[in-house]
């Protein structure tokens, strides 16, 4: 019994992906300043996890309508109330943005009641069953421990592949990663989404998938540099073509868990499925079209002299009869 090799794309494809270069480099740098531009103009809509806030549960005595709480909430003068379900169709968790001036005791009393009384329904009574305060100084240490996360992220692939590789094809992976987490950035921030934990979390995920979809490409630019006898310009052609359908699989399998993940995952996990989805699509797209491209361009571009065997397995090449 035969096995076929699960593909979408032929292993032999000849798509001459370094002609397109310079155009793919001149959209990523385009799009690489727009998200700039973005986020700095824009900025993001931090959640309570960053902002601090109040934080209600409440239980009711038959299901509610979240759409229904949240429109009674802007009612009352709570606008941007976030309501997400928890546990059973009866207990919503509501969080509200700190209003000036309020204090832990505001937090815990006032408010509470006033989300009581405009949840609650003549046939349908919301009753407390938690609430909290998170002060802004909470929301400041979560920033600066998502930053120190992500530098942190930066610095390892930056070891781990001038380590296994060469220092240009550290840069290069590191800028390409950059990219794809920037511009899944900036799209929150253009849409004006919530930007919570969650988040964060699916953009250091990102980050993730991006390497190690860059690394593969990589991994086989070195071998068929040291193996074949090409300019470097045809070497990283069939490099990204001979990855190609394994990039193109591992991206779609990916997507397909994220995407469920966010048909089903509930409001509390929308953002990290959104920002994993989207991290997919672009961080496939700059493996292919721009982290290659980026190896043939000024101080960047890689030379076989740049990959060349060390010294002992030039003896043992050598010795190969």
């Amino acid at each position: 019994m035969k096995i076929f090799p699960l593909t979408l794309i032929p292993n032999d494809t000849r798509i001459d992906f370094m002609r397109m270069r310079w155009v793919s480099l001149a959209i990523a740098a385009l799009l690489f300043a727009a998200s700039i531009g973005t986020i700095v103009l824009n900025g993001f809509n931090y959640a309570l996890d960053f902002t601090g806030g109040t934080v209600v549960e409440v239980r009711f005595d038959r299901p509610a309508s979240i759409d229904g709480v949240r429109e009674r909430l802007a009612d009352a003068g709570y606008e941007g109330a976030q309501v997400q379900s928890f546990g059973s169709g009866t207990d919503l968790l509501v969080r509200l943005q700190p209003r000036d001036g309020q204090t832990t005791t505001d937090a815990n009393n006032r408010t509470a009641q006033d989300v009581l009384a405009a949840a609650s329904l003549p046939d349908n009574q919301a009753h407390l069953l938690r609430t909290e305060f998170v002060g802004p100084q909470v929301g400041d240490e979560l920033a600066r421990n998502g930053l120190y996360a992500a530098l942190f992220v930066v610095v390892g692939f930056l070891i781990y592949i001038g380590f296994r590789f060469e220092w240009k094809f550290a840069v290069v992976a590191t800028v390409t990663t950059l990219f794809d987490v920037l511009v899944t950035a900036a799209f929150f921030s253009w849409t004006g989404r919530d930007f919570d934990l969650t988040v964060l979390a699916g953009l250091l995920a990102v980050m993730g998938f991006s390497i190690n979809d860059t690394i593969v490409v990589f991994d086989r630019v070195r071998e068929n540099f040291r193996s074949l006898r090409v300019e470097p310009l045809e070497v990283m052609n069939r490099s990204i073509n001979q990855t190609l359908s394994r990039t193109i699989i591992t991206s779609l399998v990916f997507f397909l868990s994220v995407l469920a993940l966010y048909l089903y995952g509930g409001g509390s996990l929308e953002g990290l499925a959104l920002s994993q989805m989207i991290g997919a699509v672009i961080g496939t797209l700059s493996s292919i079209f721009i982290a290659c491209p980026m190896l043939t361009v000024g101080p960047l571009k890689v030379t076989k002299q740049d990959l060349l065997p060390k010294a002992k397995d030039e003896e043992a090449l050598a010795r190969r009869p």
